[in-house]
C-alpha cells in the first residue's frame, strides 16, 4: 500500500483508522514525493522538530519508492489518460499514481480525485 501526504500526516499524528488499515498490509511504502511533500509542510511546523525525529526513528520502516524511467513512462499514461477524459489530477498525486502502478500497489487516500485515474485502487480510512 502507497500512502499519500495526507495518509501519512494521520498516521504520524497517531490516527489509528490508518494504523489498522496498514497493519493488515503486507508492503507499506512512502513514494519520495509524499516525503517532499511532507517535509515541506512541516517545515514551517512547531512541532518540526517532533516530526523530524519521528523521521529519523520510522521512516526506515517503509518501503521508500523512488522516482525511475518506469514511472515516468506510467506518469505520462495516467496524465495522458485524465487529460483526454477532461478530469485532470494535481501533478504530484498522477506521480504518487503512476508509482502505485508501477508497483502493483493500492494508494491509501482520502482524496477522491484518486478515483478517476482508470484502473487504480484508493483506500479510504
Amino acid at each position: 500500500m502507497i500512502l499519500d501526504t495526507n495518509a501519512l500526516s494521520a498516521f504520524v499524528d497517531g490516527d489509528s483508522a490508518v494504523g489498522e488499515t496498514l497493519s493488515h498490509q503486507e508492503r507499506a511504502a512512502i513514494p519520495v514525493i509524499v516525503l517532499g511533500e511532507f517535509r515541506y509542510g512541516i517545515a514551517g511546523s512547531k512541532y518540526r522538530s517532533t516530526y523530524e525525529k519521528w523521521l529519523g526513528t520510522h521512516l526506515a520502516d517503509f518501503e521508500l519508492l523512488s522516482v525511475t524511467p518506469d514511472t515516468a513512462a506510467a506518469y505520462a499514461t495516467v496524465r495522458v489518460a485524465l487529460k483526454q477524459a477532461g478530469t485532470p489530477i494535481p501533478a504530484n498525486d498522477a506521480w504518487i499514481a503512476a508509482l502505485a502502478f508501477q508497483h502493483r500497489l493500492p494508494v491509501l487516500s482520502r482524496h477522491a480525485h484518486f478515483d478517476v485515474v482508470p484502473g487504480l485502487q484508493r483506500i479510504n480510512w
